[in-house]
């Protein structure tokens, strides 16, 4: 019997060490002891599993066996809690003494133990190694009431009823008061349809343009088979445009509108713009849900989207739409600093930006703790169909998943954020790339993107460095930066490997172009500086932070940043068309911010003002002032702008397009520039030169090529290039010949001039290497109708701002 209690006791010993390390390990300092009426049912299952299975326990007279005697019997609740407490402690114990047949049960009790003791979340009593607990530390919790745990049950079901319903009303009044600027901007529903597609400038025509071609295709497959090989994007090639541009969507909507018996009440341009607008508000929505996620509450998630809304819309002054009483030259349109979607619908970025809002919601939503196994399926799930989606409508979604990818590392690298949690995100990343490249028949840009070199590298360096967040500060940096290094050169060693393997060329315009935007020396290069010289690349102007001051989102934001000392402004200070990726995330983190327990909590401790109920009041209070601040100030203006008309105003495109269509065969070739050619093969259908998608090294040679209508270049040169491309009519414009908008060495012809090696126009300084060119601006002299031009040039049509020629063939 001595024997049978020293070994009893040693067994105790070992199983209250073990267990108070699982519970460390669990998250939980101390065990939580429920009280006796909750666990009755779980005693009694585990006292009948060991009255089974332990009968010389029961019948022992050492002090396990008093114990479970006292607990039976029904004598105390002390025995009770105490029987809990060595019980729960000594299944870690158990776990590995007994044998196999009896581990599930054993791991059963342990993790229903365990999940109680969570779930009440209360201060706990330490065990001494014989099973006896102080008297001084053992009280008896009170049993919670019934009618209490209702009242919260049904607060957070109202709660979340409530919050849910406010997402959906947000989202969709954004939807609605975007669709009514872009109807009242344009009077589109009164306007003729070519002047509904002239209204979708550049690639935004372009991208229309397929849309329409699959609708009046005879059948789905004959218009798969138009996009699979089409030669009428570039003339004199047959491309797959299905692998060349990112146009599913448009194939999908395409589909969707022959399917669906809807043909008779809905035109199809506003079925397709009214899917935009409707991904608008599930963007609205997602943001909404973040924000909500990252504070606890809705309200935060409320006043996300009421800043949305309120820097969506200031007034510019343009050209392009006059007002409904007649009054003409510049007119008001909206100058956005969150969204554009109502004045450029088919861009990629407006379908893409709703569901990259959705997987920031999941992965919000993945990243918190103690979630359930189902639930953290659903949002890895979640997470994989909204990346996959986001790829496969914007061709630019590596650039922006690869700075999500570096903000994961840095997270990971400094140990706050799950290893097991970072490696499931940087195996979708790779996943949803590689499935979209398969849907893209293999896109070379996509397999070369420096995004999957680096997540390779990551996933392969973890097995190569493994404890790497073991041991002392000093040799956790001394890994952390070899880490590095290993990362740096395996991921430029991968993308040099695929891209000489692919022989790719695709983006080395955007390296270029960042290139030179960071201020690594100026450069020559034509497409690089044409994306330096447009507005939507240029620097984010100072009075955007003007405007986000005046709706407070700019002031809160800076505050929260203060508090939890983070920096993000770096990236969308150098690029102008980022603004509508940064100033959403804005609107979220500041709302977050000011609705978030933590950041108001650490700003009470840090002035000494701290107490629970005080940080409530603050986290509640301060969004509800902002909240009525916006609307009092911005509903006015909201209201003035609804009412405001204008309608779509460009007579001289309008007249161009007619005359092509009536007076050029189906087969002809146009040349000219990007943005116009667009809006020629969405009006008329005829075969382009060139066009504003970019991402393709032959296709900016063929720009270059044609561009040079705009430089000093004799007539006979510019015949041989233009006649190389099959071209039958160019179309020259004195908005560019003669461009004033931009400054000089970033007009279109200065950009030529450059790198022609040809001094630029006007005063003003020049390299020393450039040279006078031999021969005059080609644009400027064919006007002049002199014998060299008018032998290879014919005009055919003109007007205040469009001037066509016919090439002469043979020649």
């Amino acid at each position: 019997m001595q024997l049978w209690e020293g070994t009893t006791r040693v067994m105790l010993h070992c199983a209250a060490s073990s267990g108070r390390d699982r519970a460390a390990a669990a998250g939980v300092s101390a065990v939580v002891l429920p009280p006796a009426s909750v666990l009755h049912k779980h005693v009694h299952r585990f006292l009948c599993w060991v009255q089974r299975s332990f009968a010389g326990w029961w019948r022992c007279e050492g002090k396990t066996g008093k114990l479970l005697r006292k607990v039976t019997e029904g004598q105390g609740a002390r025995a009770l809690r105490c029987w809990h407490v060595v019980a729960s402690h000594s299944l870690c114990c158990l776990r590995c003494s007994l044998q196999k047949q009896w581990e599930e049960p054993c791991a059963r009790a342990f993790d229903t133990m365990m999940s109680i003791r969570q779930r009440k979340g209360v201060g706990t009593t330490e065990v001494s190694e014989d099973g006896a607990a102080p008297q001084e530390n053992v009280t008896l919790e009170k049993k919670p009431s019934s009618e209490g745990c209702t009242s919260r049950r049904l607060w957070k079901i109202l709660s979340f009823t409530v919050g849910g319903a406010m997402a959906l009303c947000t989202g969709l009044l954004t939807s609605v008061y975007l669709a009514t600027l872009h109807e009242n901007d344009l009077w589109f529903s009164n306007i003729k349809e070519v002047e509904r597609e002239i209204s979708f400038r550049t690639e935004c025509g372009l991208y229309y343009s397929y849309y329409k071609q699959m609708l009046q295709a005879p059948s789905l497959v004959h218009g798969f088979h138009d996009l699979m090989y089409d030669n009428k994007t570039e003339s004199m090639r047959t491309i797959n445009l299905l692998q060349r541009m990112n146009i599913y969507q448009e194939v999908f909507l395409s589909v969707l509108y022959r399917v669906l018996p809807i043909q008779k009440y809905l035109e199809p341009v506003y079925f397709y713009i009214y899917t935009l607008f409707g991904l608008q508000a599930v963007y609205v929505t997602a943001l909404y849900v973040t924000s909500w996620l990252l504070s606890g509450t809705w309200l935060s998630g409320l006043l996300a989207a009421f800043w949305y809304i309120t820097n969506s819309c200031h007034l510019r002054t343009s050209r392009g739409s006059h007002r409904t009483d007649g009054s003409c030259g510049h007119c008001l349109l909206c100058r956005t600093d969150t969204t554009r979607v109502e004045f450029t619908i088919p861009l990629r970025e407006n379908w893409a930006l709703p569901f990259f809002a959705v997987q920031i919601a999941a992965i919000t939503y993945f990243l918190r703790p103690n979630l359930r196994p189902l639930s953290e399926r659903l949002a890895l799930l979640a997470i994989f169909l909204s990346t996959f989606v986001f790829s496969l409508m914007w061709q630019f979604n590596q650039f922006m998943m690869l700075v999500q990818a570096l903000g994961l590392f840095a997270l990971d690298a400094l140990d706050m954020l799950p290893a097991l949690k970072a490696t499931w995100l940087y195996t979708i990343q790779v996943a949803a790339l590689l499935l979209v490249c398969a849907l893209q028949f293999f896109n070379s840009m996509i397999l070369g993107s420096l995004l999957i070199s680096f997540n390779l590298s990551v996933l392969i360096a973890r097995k190569l460095q493994k404890n790497l967040k073991t041991g002392n500060f000093l040799n956790r940096l001394g890994k952390l930066l070899l880490h590095l290094f290993v990362i740096l050169c395996l991921t430029l060693f991968l993308n040099n490997i695929i891209k000489k393997a692919l022989s790719l060329k695709s983006d080395e315009h955007i390296f270029k172009f960042l290139k030179a935007k960071s201020g690594f020396g100026a450069t020559r290069d034509f497409d690089a500086n044409l994306y330096l010289c447009e507005e939507a690349f240029g620097l984010l102007p100072w009075d955007t932070f003007g405007r986000l001051s005046d709706t407070l989102l700019l002031h809160a934001y800076l505050f929260v940043l203060l508090v939890t000392v983070t920096a993000a402004l770096a990236v969308a200070l150098r690029n102008l068309r980022m603004k509508y990726l940064w100033t959403p995330h804005v609107c979220v983190f500041a709302a977050s911010g000011l609705c978030s327990p933590e950041v108001w909590g650490l700003l009470l401790k840090v002035t000494r003002l701290y107490n629970p109920a005080r940080t409530c009041v603050m986290r509640y209070a301060v969004p509800m002032l902002t909240l009525s601040y916006l609307c009092c100030k911005f509903w006015p203006g909201v209201m003035e702008e609804l009412a405001e008309l204008r309608e779509f105003y460009d007579p001289d495109t309008v007249e161009l397009m007619h005359w092509i269509s009536a007076n050029t065969p189906g087969t002809a070739v146009f040349a000219g520039s990007m943005q116009l050619l667009a809006g020629v093969k969405l009006c008329t259908g005829r075969t382009l030169t060139n066009h504003p998608h970019y991402e393709d090294s032959s296709l900016r040679a063929r720009t270059k090529s044609v561009y040079q209508i705009y430089a000093k270049r004799p007539p006979e040169d510019v015949h041989a290039l233009l006649r190389a491309l099959g071209t039958d009519y160019v179309i020259l414009e004195d908005s560019i010949c003669y461009e004033r908008r931009h400054p000089r060495g970033c007009r279109l012809r200065d950009l030529l001039d450059m790198a022609n090696g040809h001094v630029m126009d006007g005063p003003g300084e020049n390299d020393p290497d450039l040279k006078l060119a031999d021969h005059p601006r080609f644009c400027e002299e064919i006007k002049r109708d002199l014998p060299p031009y008018t032998a290879l040039f014919t005009r055919v049509f003109q007007n205040k701002t469009f001037h066509v020629y016919r090439l002469a063939r043979g020649k």
